[in-house]
């Protein structure tokens, strides 16, 4: 079952009622960089697949147990941080050609909508802002479980997949391949792996 939907193995919990364990999830989260990736992929003349991620991020997390629409996501990128394992690809990305970094430092994620989907499966819908364009996306999460590390720090983990058309922010750099297509694919595959930190 899920994060908001769990059921103990032997007795059935009624419809909408909520157990010490969820209560005890429900709260606020920041979302630890050393233990989360954010990654990017892309397809590359039309054959093969490029991937990136993002170094320097920050954000947060607020989970309601008992109602999780009210649960919301927030996310702030650090463009500069992009890697792909390619230091000229890296600049290139960083250029006026694509991320403008010296203009549009930062990309930013805010939630607007939170959903259950059933068992492990949730939805979140929000704003994702970049080069000045801000336009909705949906990612969709599945709950990883929750656990105490050495360090006494309650953690919860969710694993994250969206799609984006990058031409909708004003990603329109490519180049055409003399056997057909371009070199750039204009859909992009985000996948998201993150390990929160629940707040004292």
């Amino acid at each position: 079952m899920g994060i908001f939907g769990r059921k103990d193995n032997t007795t059935a919990t009624p419809a909408g009622a909520t157990g010490p364990d969820l209560a005890a999830l429900t709260g606020d989260y920041t979302i630890d960089p050393a233990h989360t990736t954010i990654e990017f992929v892309a397809r590359h003349a039309m054959v093969t697949n490029v991937r990136g991620s993002f170094q320097d991020f920050s954000g947060s997390l607020h989970l309601d147990g008992q109602d999780p629409a009210k649960s919301t996501a927030t996310l702030d990128v650090t463009m500069a941080s992009i890697d792909t394992g390619n230091a000229d690809r890296d600049g290139h990305l960083k250029s006026a050609d694509f991320f403008k970094i010296d203009e549009f430092p930062t990309m930013t994620f805010r939630s607007t909508k939170a959903e259950s989907l059933g068992g492990e499966d949730y939805r979140i819908t929000g704003d994702l802002s970049l080069l000045g364009v801000t336009r909705p996306i949906t990612i969709d999460l599945e709950f990883n479980g929750v656990a105490k590390d050495p360090f006494g720090n309650e953690r919860a983990g969710f694993e994250g997949k969206a799609e984006l058309l990058r031409s909708e922010w004003g990603l329109t750099w490519n180049a055409a391949l003399e056997t057909g297509g371009v070199l750039i694919s204009d859909k992009i595959k985000l996948n998201f792996d993150v390990s929160a930190i629940k707040n004292a």
